[in-house]
């Protein structure tokens, strides 16, 4: 697997990374023994880059990825991401919480779960509109000198918070939805990541599975499926974004490859310092996604997959209008 370098602190990993959120609560049920073998998997295939939080799985996920990488610590680089919360009871989202206290107090409780010493990425999951960001970066910052995190970074923020978040702190990578059926990231948040040497980590490069050609209705997801919440998979809207899918699935045919492949190729042209996270729980895709990394595009290709899809063309909100509220903040 070939290696990409995210920001100027020195943080390097592998060009596509594994999101591992697949493995707990929110697309239906998933099988703990495939999911470790999925991880090991994603190890011998040279996979470094793996990607948790607190809010997943109510820490489950991060305990189920710590003992995915017992005895297999060495050049990986582990993410996770604190400042989200939900009611451990139903499960709804409460809040986010971005304060110093919190933010020092759920990586700690991180650390125990994945139980490691030192985390390599660690992530304000949201902005939190009643804290300035600069406490919170800052909070992140005392656990850089602490020892506790070796990098820091932001999800799904809008370039004023980039920017003074940056001032305290250096980010190595901000993460946020990027795809084909997503192409937000383009029109502000790469240009100021790339004016101040910040990588781009693109979580759901798969739109969450529909880019995979493999949905074609809700039909096709489990019944407690969080996507089912989702606006661009409900009615017309998700019958719609199929039939663009359609189109790039008949270049991939082409080109002898898969729809995910093709989809993820793309993400890596766009430049050296992005670096997919799809995301599964089933080994036989994580060596599917894993080969997309050898897949190089040309001109012509690229913009054949970009006129299938035009960002213009992709219907429903990529968010329920709640956390909608949370992004670009």
């Amino acid at each position: 697997m070939k290696e990409r370098i995210l920001g100027t602190q020195g943080l390097r990993c592998s060009a596509i990374g594994l999101g591992c959120v697949g493995m707990s609560d929110v697309y239906g049920p998933a099988e703990p023994d495939e999911c470790l073998a999925t991880l090991h998997r994603a190890i011998e295939l040279g996979i470094t880059h793996f990607d948790t939080a607190d809010l997943y799985g109510f820490g489950g996920n991060e305990r189920l990825l710590g003992q995915g990488i017992r005895g297999r610590r060495e050049g990986l680089i582990v993410a996770t991401k604190v400042g989200n919360q939900r009611d451990p009871t139903t499960g709804a989202f409460i809040g986010v919480d971005g304060s110093p206290a919190y933010v020092r107090r759920a990586c700690e409780a991180s650390l125990e779960r994945l139980g490691l010493d030192v985390v390599d990425l660690l992530y304000l999951h949201r902005v939190d509109p009643k804290v300035p960001v600069e406490e919170s970066v800052g909070a992140m910052a005392e656990l850089v000198r602490a020892g506790k995190v070796r990098y820091i970074g932001l999800s799904e923020a809008s370039v004023q918070s980039i920017r003074r978040a940056h001032a305290v702190h250096p980010l190595s990578v901000v993460q946020s939805e990027f795809s084909l059926w997503t192409r937000d990231p383009e029109l502000e948040v790469l240009p100021v990541l790339r004016e101040l040497g910040i990588g781009f980590v693109a979580y759901s490069p798969l739109g969450r599975g529909l880019l995979t050609g493999t949905i074609r209705s809700s039909d096709d997801l489990p019944p407690r499926d969080y996507r089912r919440t989702f606006p661009r998979y409900q009615g017309a809207n998700l019958d719609h974004n199929a039939v663009l899918v359609d189109a790039v699935t008949a270049i991939a045919r082409k080109r002898g490859v898969t729809t995910s492949q093709l989809c993820l190729a793309w993400l890596l042209a766009q430049g050296d310092d992005v670096v997919p996270i799809p995301g599964t729980k089933r080994r036989k895709y994580v060596e599917e996604n894993a080969a997309a990394g050898d897949l190089a595009l040309d001109a012509a290709e690229r913009g054949a997959i970009e006129r299938a899809i035009p960002p213009e063309a992709v219907q429903g909100a990529r968010f329920p209008a709640p956390a909608m509220e949370r992004v670009n903040r």
